[in-house]
């Protein structure tokens, strides 16, 4: 995929190394940001990278509570 800043549900796909389905499914759950055009969604390349970074899962070590 070239360096694309507005991808579609296919280079979305392939982008995150997940189904098609599984992205409208996300869609559909407003878990990912997307906008319609028309028919269609696209995808910023920019709000996804930060909507993967926001849902990074750690593990705090040394927590004490």
């Amino acid at each position: 995929m070239r360096n694309k800043q507005i991808m579609d549900i296919k280079e979305l796909s392939e982008y995150l190394g997940i189904g098609k389905s599984k992205i409208y499914s996300l869609i559909r759950m407003k878990k990912i940001p997307a906008s319609k055009i028309g028919r269609q969604y696209r995808f910023s390349k920019n709000i996804v990278d930060n909507w993967l970074k926001d849902k990074i899962i750690t593990k705090r070590c040394g927590s004490s509570r």
